[in-house]
């Protein structure tokens, strides 16, 4: 259960910054106004929350871990989102991040 939990936070975190980085782009770049901005800044603040809640102490750890899942769904997000279609490569390095992320918070330490 722990884990389910760590893996809904992480994920909940990725729709957050990832979320929030995407709202800032589209009203700044895309020109959709700073009603997009201000809720990509609240997004984002949000993000800031989430980590706190995993059922690890370590921040060093958390964060490190959850860089692996930032570029993993930063792809899914571009695929959903904006149509973005990621080659082999792109997909090979997320499944190396993710495993990364696997071993880093997942891995049993004595």
């Amino acid at each position: 259960m722990t884990i389910i939990r760590s893996l809904v936070l992480f994920a909940l975190a990725a729709v957050f910054e990832i979320g929030g980085a995407w709202l800032v782009w589209q009203g700044w770049r895309e020109h959709r106004g700073l009603a997009w901005i201000v809720a990509g800044i609240l997004a984002l603040g949000a993000y800031g929350f989430v980590a706190t809640f995993q059922p690890d102490a370590h921040f060093g750890r958390i964060l490190a871990a959850y860089g692996g899942v930032f570029v993993a769904g930063s792809l899914v997000w571009g695929i959903v989102m904006d149509g973005f279609r990621p080659d082999r490569w792109d997909v090979i390095g997320a499944a190396i991040c993710l495993i990364g992320v696997a071993v880093i918070m997942y891995a049993p330490r004595g």
